[in-house]
């Protein structure tokens, strides 16, 4: 008996390090990114749905899991409808043009315990940019230890608007824009 589990012990780590990535669906009653900006000063908040996302998580090799995220634009809202509108208009995120923001992921690195950064392209208004996201993972406080089917993955960062030809309002709205973007996962066993 001792023998055989320390053959598991030895062979476990060669497992995890050929396991295959964990395919997630998005449930989009419980994702969102909420994005802040500043108008004349005063900060403001707003949100975005999240129309779809795919990821794939590798646990044992991170580096290994990708990412493919896109926001819904026209359904944006912000603190007033004043600012929605404006959002949505020409000078700034043009959504009757560019109904979909996309974020592709390129490398992942760090760790699922410490947290990661997960680096991509991102497409606003049809201008793509390199954007890197810091990434936790949470399991549902009512999981069982080891449960992975279903995760909410928080990834945050920062954008300037500007970098994408949001131009609209340059005098009045800060160029800096703080993302927090939650998914919440559930696994699709393939």
């Amino acid at each position: 008996m001792r023998r055989l589990l320390l053959i598991l012990c030895l062979l476990l780590p060669a497992l995890a390090a050929t396991a295959e990535p964990r395919s997630y669906r998005l449930d989009p009653a419980g994702s969102e990114v909420r994005f802040g900006y500043a108008v004349g000063g005063v900060p403001g908040e707003g949100v975005m749905p999240v129309k779809s996302a795919r990821m794939a998580i590798d646990f044992a090799r991170l580096e290994r899991s990708k990412a493919e995220v896109v926001l819904d634009v026209p359904r944006i809202r912000a603190s007033s409808q004043m600012i929605t509108d404006a959002l949505k208009g020409e000078s700034m995120l043009h959504a009757a043009a560019y109904p979909e923001i996309r974020f592709v992921s390129s490398k992942v690195s760090g760790s699922v315990r410490d947290g990661a950064t997960i680096s991509g392209m991102v497409t606003i208004r049809g201008v793509t940019r390199p954007l890197a996201l810091k990434a936790q993972l949470y399991r549902p406080p009512d999981s069982a230890e080891g449960d992975l089917s279903r995760l909410t993955v928080l990834l945050t960062g920062t954008i300037n608007r500007h970098d994408f030809g949001a131009d609209g309002y340059g005098e009045l709205v800060s160029g800096r824009v703080d993302l927090r973007i939650r998914a919440q996962l559930a696994e699709t066993g393939g």
